[in-house]
């Protein structure tokens, strides 16, 4: 009998891939960032304090970003891609139902991104507006703005003249101004009833005149 040949060596247990943990590195960054923007100011805030929130290095810091404000972009996008993302999930749930109902689950979607951590969103709201340069931000806005032509798009009753891009506009003016005012001006945690009702009438309110304008349930 011949001999048995030796058993190849087991190979070594893979190390977790790079891009993993590049992603939890800049997570951790973002999250001490924004833990600390709750503490107090922006511009108190250094470096030196988020790695260590962190549990990273200053090494490790401009790995991922080049400043404090590279950093604070960064948050300030993945948050109103977060928003975005959710508006457009709760679309397409509904998509053929009428549009009062589109629209309270758009607004429940907002609502529920904001509901856990809602002081975190009024430093979002606040940064965003000194931080985020206008083509930025009007590239963000405008995205917000094609997702609620896709509200009037997925629902049904509509006239065939709606103005979706003008209903589009206002009703992302409506949602944006409250949800960012209510947030920046707490002292403590908003009353969250209170700005759902108030945006719920708000646009409620107004899609309902664009439609009879357009002369909606006329035979």
């Amino acid at each position: 009998m011949k001999p048995t040949a030796p058993r190849p060596p087991a190979p070594p247990k893979r190390r977790r891939p790079l891009q993993a943990r590049s992603k939890q590195t800049s997570r951790a960054l973002q999250e001490a960032f924004v833990q600390l923007l709750v503490e107090r100011e922006y511009a108190q805030l250094t470096i030196r304090e988020i790695v260590m929130v962190a549990g990273t290095g200053l090494g490790s810091f401009y790995q991922y970003f080049a400043s404090k404000d590279e950093l604070a972009r960064t948050c300030i996008h993945l948050r109103s891609k977060a928003l975005l993302q959710s508006m457009r999930e709760a679309v397409n749930r509904l998509t053929g139902r009428p549009l009062p109902e589109v629209v309270d689950a758009v607004l429940e979607s907002q609502l529920a991104a904001v509901r856990e951590r809602p002081q975190e969103w009024g430093v979002h709201f606040l940064l965003e507006r000194h931080l985020s340069g206008p083509e930025a931000y009007r590239k963000m806005y405008g995205q917000f703005i094609d997702e609620w032509v896709h509200v009037f798009d997925a629902s049904t009753g509509l006239p065939p003249d709606f103005p979706k891009q003008e209903a589009a506009l206002v009703s992302q003016a409506i949602l944006y101004e409250l949800f960012a005012t209510t947030h920046i001006r707490a002292t403590r945690k908003p009353d969250l009833g209170v700005l759902e009702q108030q945006a719920r009438d708000a646009l409620h309110a107004y899609l309902e005149r664009i439609a009879s304008r357009c002369g909606a349930g006329k035979t």
